[in-house]
């Protein structure tokens, strides 16, 4: 019997500590925790977010590439509306009546009783408008936002685009929620944490008119906004636009960039668009005419286009076979090398020409040979070794590898494997010379025009490269976030350089770059022709300057255009002229470059007198050169 009495003890103990702890809970609920206060009371509080002002984004020098526009959300609670006029709501917010039934009944269906987007992106005017006969409409109220801006109206696919996200993104990223906005490419997307900022909640009182009446608990409830961080970028605006102008009418890419830091100094891919068309209300129309149009100006060239680099990759075939002591700089071949029926000769040029001569006259003969001389050399046993080691040169170089740009999307090249070899013609049964047309830039590889400007890089570094990189400053911190400080080593000495260099300011100097010469700059550059079977080849030139203590190294393609020195290297050697001297002394050959229209007849664009900007380092009447049509 004891034992029973004291069951019952317990028994009752555990429903009293169970009934102390539900008093004491209601107590901190209705008592102590005004959070659950704010709940109960949401028919009079409204939560608005404070989107944070997402960070500005600079030039090298300080000129403004992208800014933030105001704007405002209609938001709305659907279960509150009662009664309005929708004829004089729809006519204020510029929609009709089947547009407001729609976006009311995809509100409802998201929640009645919670708030969301009925109409994006209002205008200031519009809200100016709005914001006076609010208190007419109910359960409609107003959301701050921000758009980007793009004042210079250039390098849209470097500085990129933001959009709403979507849900995966939601659903990986617990931070956004949806209606957010969140880098989509560009320097939007690779620095999208440092450029957002933190959103805020603002928690008001309201009417039953819909009006605001003041802060809820004296803000006790508010967080602040933090706004995102500015970035300044590496490039420079008007080497930038100067180069999308002559672009124009072009296709293809220039990549530009300092040479002692990695720095990117212009980065174009044409053709392009006003970046300002993937802003605001229009963004989801305009991106579908970009997404469909035959040019592609959404196709980033520049890292994601596939090139054979022609005659300049004779360059780093003559540079790995000097390091490895297949040739010498006197060493001299024969004027034609010969593949059973087929024969490749050499253009019209001194005979008995050594390695600087055959850079300079850029000598298909003398560069075969030297392919043929590594790979089927006995040093290495067989020429699957011969090749492996003469690849592994050529991926040091940064060619079929992703560099590590700072930028999304770039794609990593092609320099063939032994295996891709084996499958394609059978393990043991390809030499040097069955891959010869590798020793000249064709056959198999594929190099995209940033690749090209960092190969020039190394070459003016004599052998060592920082990584292409962006952003040059994020505000707050003393350096970016990423690893940018690792030199990278070619794996070629320095000493092998000189003789190449030699070669490459005699092609500026007396061979087939003489047109890129300007004032007493000496030049160091290479001309290509790249062979395009689908139809006129490609124009190619790369190049760095001064040849000592070089502040830029450039690569230039102009898709279809022909010889090297006809259309690359001039727009290399303004782009140089301009950097270095802040002029342009030459407005002759400006013009035939900035006027050259080198599209199909169906696609030529005119320029609009109000889209033509001034060129920078040209004064008076030469201020503006592209002509109308």
């Amino acid at each position: 019997m004891r034992q029973s009495g004291n069951q019952k003890y317990v028994i009752l103990g555990i429903f009293f500590l169970v009934a102390l702890v539900y008093v004491i809970r209601l107590f901190y609920i209705q008592v102590i925790n005004d959070k659950y206060k704010l709940s109960a009371t949401n028919n009079v509080v409204r939560q608005i977010i404070e989107y944070p002002s997402r960070g500005l984004i600079y030039d090298r020098n300080g000129k403004l590439l992208v800014y933030n526009e105001a704007v405002y959300d209609l938001m709305v609670i659907p279960r509150q509306v009662k009664d309005i006029d929708t004829a004089e709501f729809c006519t204020i917010i510029g929609i009709d009546k089947q547009d407001f039934l729609k976006s009311f009944e995809k509100a409802r269906n998201y929640s009645r009783v919670k708030s969301s987007v009925f109409a994006k992106q209002l205008s200031a005017e519009t809200y100016a408008v709005l914001q006076e006969k609010l208190y007419k409409y109910q359960g409609f109220y107003v959301q701050p936002r921000t758009l980007r801006k793009y004042p210079a109206k250039i390098a849209a696919h470097t500085l990129g685009y933001i959009g709403e996200v979507d849900e995966k993104t939601i659903e990986k990223q617990p931070y956004y929620k949806s209606g957010d906005y969140i880098g989509i490419s560009g320097i939007e997307r690779s620095y999208e944490p440092e450029l957002r900022g933190q959103r805020g909640v603002r928690v008001v009182m309201v009417d039953v008119f819909n009006r605001e009446k003041g802060s809820f608990a004296n803000g006790a409830f508010d967080t602040i906004a933090i706004a995102g961080q500015n970035l300044v970028t590496t490039l420079d605006l008007d080497l930038q636009m100067l180069g999308e102008l002559l672009m124009h009418n072009k296709i293809g890419s220039v990549v530009a960039i300092e040479p002692s830091t990695g720095e990117i100094l212009a980065l174009i891919s044409k053709p392009d668009y006003d970046p300002n068309l993937l802003v605001g209300r229009v963004r989801s129309k305009n991106y579908s005419q970009l997404l469909s149009a035959e040019t592609k100006p959404l196709f980033n060239r520049a890292m994601q286009a596939y090139y054979p680099p022609g005659s300049t990759f004779k360059l780093v075939n003559a540079l790995v076979a000097l390091n490895e002591g297949i040739i010498t700089k006197n060493t001299v071949f024969p004027h034609s090398f010969v593949v059973g029926s087929k024969s490749v000769r050499c253009h019209g040029h001194p005979p008995g020409i050594s390695l600087e001569g055959a850079v300079q006259y850029s000598c298909n003969p003398y560069f075969c040979n030297t392919f043929r001389s590594f790979i089927d050399s006995r040093k290495y046993h067989d020429p699957e070794n011969g090749y492996k080691k003469w690849r592994e040169y050529v991926l040091n170089f940064g060619i079929g590898r992703k560099i590590g740009v700072d930028l999304p999307h770039e794609l990593s090249g092609l320099v063939p494997s032994v295996e891709y070899y084996d499958k394609l013609y059978g393990s043991g049964r390809w030499r040097a010379s069955t891959i010869y047309s590798l020793g000249i830039g064709q056959g198999e590889l594929g190099v995209t025009p940033l690749q090209m400007a960092n190969i020039v890089s190394i070459i003016a570094n004599r052998g060592t490269f920082y990584t292409p990189h962006i952003v040059k400053k994020i505000a707050g911190q003393p350096n970016t976030t990423r690893e940018l400080d690792e030199l990278h080593q070619s794996g070629v000495k320095a000493e092998y350089f000189d003789v190449v260099q030699d070669g490459m300011q005699r092609v500026v100097e007396a061979g087939t770059a003489r047109i890129a010469r300007f004032g007493e700059t000496i030049i160091c550059g290479k001309t290509g022709t790249a062979e395009n079977p689908h139809g006129e080849d490609h124009s190619l030139f790369v190049a760095f300057a001064p040849r000592e203590n070089p502040k830029i190294a450039i690569a230039v393609m102009v898709e279809n255009a022909g010889f090297g020195a006809t259309w690359a290297a001039p727009i290399a050697s303004l782009m140089m002229e301009q950097y270095l001297t802040d002029s342009i002394t030459r407005p002759e050959l400006y013009n035939r470059i900035a006027n050259g229209n080198l599209m199909p007849d169906h696609l030529k664009s005119k320029p609009k007198p109000a889209d033509k900007p001034k060129v920078p380092g040209l004064q008076g009447p030469q201020a503006v050169l592209i002509k109308e049509e």
